[in-house]
């Protein structure tokens, strides 16, 4: 199929227009500005446009979820950053919102509500499987994973902390490859070591990096692709696959990139 390059309407410019729209994709600070999840963000869209929904990003009027300076502790930050951005989805009357990042989705569901911003939040494997079921996207029967074996990393807010081990596996299931499982996943799965605002510092002292620790066991799975759901996962996995030196021979991957070359 090919794709045209995602339109991204902006909310103001839809408002101008006397617009709605059905969706807000957060994009996340990973999503604008690191230069490897933009192309994720780009197949999330080019997805939501394949399955014509009315969407709409914030643009420069997004700014972080606060995640970080809460787990970094810095309170008052957090709170600043999601009044701010209560305030933006209260303007635009947002209702559901489909965010990329588990940090993001975990910030936005669980913890917004406390300050008054109640909506429908869902990570983006979960709308994706969600427009799989209601055939607004379907797949075909073969593509670029024909007999290849992939391996799926846990992320710790999208599992743990969220209890969403199954959708993702469920999408990669569906296509014409094999899924094989790490020796720890889903409730134990192993973190790749970004999580808590670690990915702003440098490890404690230790045998060994928990990214490389953990790039070791998809290589055992002798995997091709390692699946992720998460930018935080996807730069340790890249690192850790670099580190092996295995970068021509395992892909990391987002699952809308898998699915987007199965469309």
């Amino acid at each position: 199929m090919n794709l045209e390059k995602p339109k991204f309407p902006l909310a103001s410019s839809l408002a101008q227009e006397g617009k709605n729209f059905d969706v807000l994709l957060w994009i996340g600070c990973a999503g604008y500005f690191d230069a490897r999840y933009k192309r994720v963000m780009y197949a999330i869209a080019q997805i939501l446009e394949i399955a014509q929904i009315s969407y709409a990003i914030l643009g420069s009027e997004e700014t972080c979820s606060g995640d970080p300076a809460r787990r970094a502790g810095n309170e008052f930050l957090f709170q600043m950053q999601a009044h701010q951005n209560i305030q933006t989805f209260s303007h635009y009357g947002v209702k559901k919102i489909v965010a990329a990042c588990p940090h993001c989705f975990n910030t936005l569901k669980n913890e917004y509500p406390e300050l008054g911003g109640k909506y429908q939040v869902v990570h983006h494997t979960e709308y994706i499987q969600e427009l799989l079921q209601s055939g607004r996207v379907r797949l075909k029967e073969t593509g670029d994973f024909k007999g290849e074996k992939i391996t799926y990393h846990d992320s710790c807010y999208l599992g743990r902390a969220n209890q969403v081990y199954e959708i993702p596996r469920q999408i990669l299931e569906a296509l014409d490859a094999e899924l094989v499982e790490m020796s720890r996943n889903r409730k134990c799965g192993l973190c790749c070591g970004a999580g808590g605002a670690q990915m702003f510092k440098e490890p404690e002292k230790g045998k060994t990096d928990i990214n490389h620790e953990r790039t070791k066991e998809a290589i055992q799975t002798q995997a091709k692709t390692i699946a992720v759901a998460c930018p935080f996962c996807m730069t340790m996995m890249t690192d850790g696959v670099k580190k092996f030196e295995k970068e021509n021979e395992i892909k990391v991957l987002d699952i809308a990139e898998i699915v987007l070359k199965h469309v």
